[in-house]
């Protein structure tokens, strides 16, 4: 099967050691007649679809045009293009932002259009839920079989380290390295005490890559490890990788985001049977080696 996937060189795609890759400098796509373009120069069978606009709370809060802007057209361009020319699968990325702000824990597929997202994502995540409501119309009307998949947070090796638009552990991440650097205190936005689940890149890339294979269903599917941990713990797992001895600074000034969205991975489970997740300690350390020797070429 000819598989295509939308941002191959980014954190997730980079991962994934199969499948054609167009470059992003090649093919715009939030423009369809770049779009058409591509399919018509590679032909996929099916699409992997995992290119967006994405970004931390603070790129969200200040360019919410753009975040929502860009994922409509590429989004809407990527699923209309391939129903056009007959691509059998498609997999859409989606991200637990689509989630209501107000639910009832833990998150599972049945919860995305319940209510209103979180404020400080809110474009994004409306966004991100159009193409999974996108998605199901077509499914519905032209008898596709596409499907979205929700991954919590994601990070490892290949990810966007930017300082102010990066999501939390990249940022993290460079904060310290450029903290260590200086022999300066560590300041990091809001209080710590907030819980995410995190999914290494190279987790993430195996199981879309089972999903491809095996779930033959349209229902969208929550890709998670079903484990929280407080932002706290990660800023000091992240310097004690680094063997930072500074002190840490919680600027409680800043917004911490929504407090905890667990999940229940129990569907991907009886999809794809038991998986052996990447630890969070080791899936850091090789991605802060990673940054550490490619500083001057990692994106930033």
């Amino acid at each position: 099967m000819r598989v295509l996937v939308t941002g191959g060189s980014g954190l997730i795609g980079s991962e994934m050691k199969y499948g054609l890759k167009p470059r992003s400098k090649d093919y715009d796509l939030t423009s369809i007649v770049d779009v058409y373009r591509m399919m018509l120069d590679y032909k996929p069978e099916a699409i992997i679809h995992t290119a967006a606009r994405v970004g931390g709370v603070g790129a969200n809060m200040n360019y919410p045009a753009d975040f929502c802007r860009d994922n409509l057209f590429m989004n809407s361009n990527i699923i209309d293009v391939a129903y056009r020319y007959g691509v059998k699968k498609l997999i859409c990325y989606l991200s637990t932002c689509v989630f209501p702000d107000d639910v009832i824990y833990p998150l599972n597929e049945d919860k995305i259009h319940l209510g209103p997202p979180h404020f400080s994502n809110a474009p994004y995540a409306y966004a991100k839920r159009m193409a999974d409501t996108m998605i199901q119309a077509y499914n519905k009307q032209y008898n596709t079989a596409y499907f979205s998949v929700i991954p919590t947070n994601v990070y490892g090796p290949n990810d966007n380290y930017h300082l102010e638009n990066a999501h939390v552990i990249p940022a993290l991440i460079h904060k310290v390295y450029l903290a260590k650097q200086n022999n300066t205190d560590l300041v990091v936005w809001g209080s710590g005490k907030p819980l995410r689940e995190f999914i290494f890149s190279r987790d993430v890339a195996q199981i879309t890559s089972l999903l491809l294979e095996k779930y033959e269903h349209t229902k969208p599917v929550i890709i998670s490890t079903s484990y929280e941990v407080s932002i706290k713990e990660i800023v000091e797992t992240i310097c004690d990788i680094f063997n930072f001895k500074n002190r840490i600074i919680f600027d409680t000034s800043k917004p911490d985001g929504q407090y905890r969205k667990p999940s229940d991975n129990s569907y991907l489970k009886q999809i794809i049977g038991d998986f052996q997740f990447t630890s969070l300690r080791d899936g850091l350390q090789e991605t802060i080696t990673h940054f550490e020797k490619n500083y001057n070429t990692i994106r930033k």
